[in-house]
């Protein structure tokens, strides 16, 4: 498969980097000419090869000695992230220097103009801003987009905040933000518009398979039992209104969500 990017090598908004992120498998691997075509700084490359990593994928470039599925490739990257964390330290010491000297000299450190409010200066920070908000949407997608895309539209935005904090994300979602950041790939054409549809009605019953749905598929190493005592501890009632859910409660609902097509069987074989 052939990805074609026409985004610059040193912009992380680049939708057919992400596209090919998402498509990849583990045992492929992802070949570029040069390392400049896949990023233009090296902690960038770094990141992007270890999500490879973590998809049991590997990387190749064709005029670098890079091949991560051989022992010298994984030398070269290693040699490479040590540079890269050099860099760093390296920068830091130079730019808190450069502060401590500009102090000396009775000048203030930062920006002049973001000081003085200069309307230039604040559409660019505005600019920036923005785009390190898209890089971070990009970079994090695949970890909670799929679970969107399973329950939206069909249920309300709270139940799928609180289905993706079941996983404990490092920052955890609000409906508000979770909102922002699927309009946002809207907007980029890298999420359908039906997700930011109204939520539509539907019976408590269906709306706690869903739910019980969405969870299971979020979280697939949680048993029968775990997902009971996610429910509770999210004040969920039962089909009957009860407060505590039992484990036959939660594969009856599952089995529903398989006759329906919401939850695949693979996916439920190992619920005890």
């Amino acid at each position: 498969m052939i990805f074609r990017e026409t985004g610059s090598g040193a912009s992380r908004v680049r939708p057919e980097l992400a596209s090919l992120m998402r498509e990849i498998k583990a045992g492929d691997v992802l070949v570029v000419v040069r390392l400049d075509r896949l990023a233009r700084s090296v902690s960038h490359l770094l990141e992007t090869i270890e999500r490879l990593e973590e998809r049991g994928a590997h990387f190749r470039s064709l005029r670098d000695p890079i091949d991560t599925s051989t022992p010298q490739g994984m030398f070269s990257l290693q040699v490479l992230g040590a540079v890269a964390q050099l860099e760093r330290a390296l920068i830091s010491e130079r730019t808190k220097a450069g502060i401590r000297a500009a102090r000396a000299r009775g000048k203030l450190p930062g920006n002049p103009g973001l000081r003085e409010r200069r309307p230039e200066a604040l559409r660019k920070v505005s600019a920036a801003r923005d785009k390190t908000h898209v890089a971070a949407l990009l970079s994090s997608m695949d970890a909670w987009l799929p679970t969107v895309r399973r329950m939206r539209p069909d249920h309300p935005w709270e139940d799928v905040v609180r289905v993706l904090n079941t996983k404990r994300p490092a920052r955890l979602w609000t409906v508000e933000r979770l909102r922002r950041a699927v309009r946002r790939l809207v907007r980029e054409h890298l999420a359908e518009p039906h997700l930011i549809e109204r939520a539509r009605r539907k019976p408590s019953e269906d709306r706690l398979m869903t739910l019980v749905a969405g969870i299971a598929m979020a979280n697939p190493d949680m048993v029968l039992r775990d997902i009971a005592a996610q429910l509770e501890a999210m004040r969920e009632r039962t089909p009957r209104g009860g407060r505590h859910w039992s484990p036959s409660s939660i594969k009856n609902l599952l089995d529903r969500g398989k006759r329906l097509g919401l939850v695949s069987p693979g996916e439920t074989a190992g619920f005890i």
